[in-house]
């Protein structure tokens, strides 16, 4: 499943056509603040695009703004705070589908796809998709991108999100990581801009141990 994404690399060129019109600094470069949903290694071909001074080639002064949740980007977006939101695709279909006046359009894409990881409580070094029915699994808030391309995989093999298993979708993502240390959950999905901290967090608390990442 392909996941729209709300930039790309090519988007320089994009921008650059976009934004005819806008007001400029005296440089003569076109100001464009993105909201990044997240900091994360898996975005890395864009940070390479801005310290290797790509967008200031294509006349674009880019201000990077880390919003922390697509619900936040999609807010500064809205607001007029940000020109350009990074995220996955679910908030600009929720948005629409809320009747907004000013809605966002996807118009590029960075990733192709989906930086999670599932991780085990227990040992699982023969994991296999049967073996997660009838366990629980922490899968952050319900319409999320990463608990939403979670369930796609389950279908994929099989299983079935509603019946075969208990996905807990009442802890927001960000927060998945201390309740699964804290004994919730057979399993947690974790996204790979969280994955270092969550498995430092697993270390400092000797923990470490009882982990294992299964894919």
């Amino acid at each position: 499943m392909k996941k729209l994404i709300s930039i790309t690399l090519t988007m320089t060129l994009m921008l650059s056509l976009l934004l005819i019109g806008c007001g400029s600094k005296a440089s003569g470069n076109q100001e464009v603040v993105l909201n990044e949903v997240a900091h994360s290694i898996f975005y890395a071909p864009m940070y390479v695009a801005i310290e290797e001074g790509y967008f200031a080639e294509e006349g674009i002064d880019l201000t990077l703004v880390t919003g922390f949740g697509a619900d936040k980007t999609m807010t500064a977006v809205l607001s007029g705070e940000a020109d350009i939101g990074f995220m996955g695709s679910e908030s600009t279909i929720y948005t629409y589908l809320g009747d907004t006046d000013d809605y966002v359009v996807n118009f590029a894409q960075l990733t192709q796809r989906a930086g999670n990881f599932l991780v085990s409580r227990t040992p699982a070094d023969d994991f296999k998709w049967e073996d997660i029915k009838g366990t629980t699994v922490l899968g952050g808030r319900k319409g999320g991108m990463p608990e939403m391309v979670f369930e796609y995989i389950l279908k994929m093999n099989g299983i079935d999100p509603a019946a075969d298993l208990t996905i807990d979708q009442s802890i927001d993502f960000g927060s998945t990581a201390a309740a699964f240390s804290g004994g919730q959950g057979d399993y947690t999905v974790v996204f790979i801009w969280l994955l270092h901290l969550f498995v430092c967090n697993f270390y400092r608390a000797g923990l470490y141990k009882q982990i294992q990442l299964v894919l």
